[in-house]
């Protein structure tokens, strides 16, 4: 059993699965084909990808323009400010973001649908993400786009402040992604 939440952005679901406790633990699943066909969510998810990274760790705003990928993310160890943001150039949201605390307490997963960039902060040492995905991962069209892009203006200083998080690590590539702007030409979406 799971409850499915539309987000600002629509397309965008919040999934939060049933949670089964006891004194031995919990039990939960984590996903159902036929509930999240029945929430209109029709994936055929084929990779799963698990990270862990340190405090601070931003990995930022990627998206592959050919083997566009839907995402079911979430969290199993500590927690991150997940966000979603509308790349979709005749979208009336585009440029918008959504953003969800996933955590290993709250559960919580995010349906990031095709035409949106995905990108993560994490906010605990050792935080462990997981995600599936609906298509391969392809390095020759995997993009980003900058995580202090103006237009995006998304208030870093004052996450960071909130969460005791004194500077950022990125990589290096994700440290020269381009604007919203500068990908608007090479935008397929």
């Amino acid at each position: 059993m799971f409850k499915f939440t539309k987000t600002n952005i629509p397309e965008v679901i919040i999934v939060e699965p049933q949670v089964y406790w006891d004194k031995r633990g919990f039990f939960m699943e984590t996903y159902s084909k036929k509930e999240f066909k029945n929430a209109w969510i029709n994936t055929d998810f084929v990779q799963d990808n698990h990270s862990k990274s340190s405090l601070g760790v931003l990995r930022w705003l990627h998206f592959q323009t050919i083997n566009t990928q839907e995402k079911l993310v979430r969290v199993v160890a500590w927690s991150v400010y997940d966000v979603a943001v509308d790349i979709r150039k005749n979208s009336p949201t585009y440029g918008k973001y959504v953003w969800v605390l996933l955590s290993a307490e709250n559960k919580k997963q995010l349906f990031i649908p095709k035409g949106f960039a995905h990108g993560f902060l994490t906010l605990e040492d050792n935080t462990e993400f997981v995600y599936k995905c609906d298509d391969y991962y392809n390095p020759e069209w995997d993009w980003g786009i900058i995580y202090d892009d103006a237009d995006i203006a998304i208030d870093w200083e004052n996450i960071m402040s909130e969460y005791g998080i004194k500077k950022l690590k990125l990589s290096d590539k994700d440290k020269n992604n381009p604007t919203l702007k500068g990908f608007y030409i090479n935008n397929p979406f």
